[in-house]
């Protein structure tokens, strides 16, 4: 697991993820103009769940489902 570090709502929280979730995280914010930052944000606003680690590796999935 390694943390990544973000500000969210002006808070800076720490978020745990496998690499290769944190790789995929930037290879999409790179293909898509976008910070890291920025796409954890929306999906923690739009997340059902109380664990954003766990919504973050979801969202990354449905990423890659809905671009293949």
């Amino acid at each position: 697991m390694t943390k990544l570090s973000v500000s969210l709502s002006g808070h800076q929280t720490s978020i745990s993820l496998e690499p290769e979730f944190i790789n995929a995280l930037r290879e999409i914010a790179n293909n898509t103009h976008r910070s890291v930052a920025s796409i954890i944000k929306e999906i923690d606003k739009q997340q059902d769940r109380k664990n954003l680690s766990a919504a973050i590796r979801v969202w990354i999935l449905n990423q890659y489902k809905n671009n293949q």
